[in-house]
């Protein structure tokens, strides 16, 4: 499997590509060409032409969660298409893979969209579309999580802005993950792991029936976070041992740096290339 990053907060030295805060990943693996999230605008579009990533060959498109952060990229992506249609040139209707939720607004603060701006029903004419809680089989070695058991009391409260039709707070039960059984231990994907970076690990070694963690890369939405959700983080990865750690996009400096001391935490940033066997 190989992972690019087309979108992240962050790029590298002597990297030139553009980034914004937002996560999009393109996953080659077992002939499958999959977009792991879109980010906030075209710049996914962009940075894969650079990258020489073909994205009128995608298979799936899968949405971590429907903030607008990961999502937005999607009007891009309508466009993209039609345009090649208008051309006349061919391309392939991905499958969108999501959670049933993902697609409901979201607002914070009162007035301010924060979910997805194109709604289940503007999607159909474009996709073919899957949106399931459940686990789903993307390849015989790449599993989407479906919706995530909150299972670790640190991480059980974690509420971002409410769903629009809905008055409590939004527990964001539509985050989910992939998780890829590689040769060395599975390789966890994350958009922001709002439903908490342990309890995502704990579901992925459930339903994959592998215990050994070699690498999590995506985010862990530690964003000034509370002690207790934090501590109990660095002590779950402590005892899980990952091999390697890519924490990215809404994860910040002084999270990384206490996440430093339970694994070996590496640098991210756009147009990097992860391989894994």
């Amino acid at each position: 499997m190989i992972i690019t990053i087309l979108v992240d907060n962050n790029t590298l030295i002597d990297r030139y590509y553009l980034a914004e805060p937002g996560l999009s990943l393109h996953i080659r693996t077992e002939n499958q060409s999959i977009l792991f999230d879109l980010g906030y605008s075209d710049i996914f579009i962009r940075n894969a032409l650079k990258l020489g990533i073909n994205l009128y060959d995608i298979d799936h498109v899968v949405f971590s969660h429907g903030h607008l952060d990961h999502t937005w990229g999607l009007d891009s992506l309508i466009r993209l298409y039609n345009e090649a249609g208008f051309e006349g040139h061919s391309y392939k209707t991905p499958a969108i893979l999501a959670h049933p939720k993902t697609f409901e607004r979201v607002m914070f603060k009162t007035k301010i969209e924060f979910g997805s701006m194109i709604s289940e029903e503007r999607l159909t004419p474009h996709f073919r579309l899957d949106l399931n809680d459940k686990p789903v089989e993307l390849t015989p070695r790449l599993m989407y999580l479906g919706e995530i058991p909150r299972v670790f009391d640190f991480e059980n409260q974690l509420t971002f802005g409410r769903k629009a039709s809905e008055s409590a707070a939004d527990r964001v039960p539509d985050d989910t993950a992939l998780a890829y059984a590689s040769d060395a231990g599975l390789v966890i994907i994350t958009g922001c792991s709002h439903s908490g970076i342990c309890n995502i690990i704990e579901h992925a070694k459930n339903i994959c029936g592998v215990d050994k963690i070699a690498d999590i890369i995506g985010g862990l939405h530690l964003i000034d976070p509370p002690a207790s959700q934090l501590n109990g983080t660095v002590e779950y990865l402590k005892k899980t041992a990952p091999t390697a750690l890519h924490a990215c996009h809404c994860t910040d400096l002084a999270s990384k740096i206490e996440l430093s001391k339970a694994a070996d935490l590496k640098e991210v940033g756009v147009g990097m290339q992860l391989t894994y066997s």
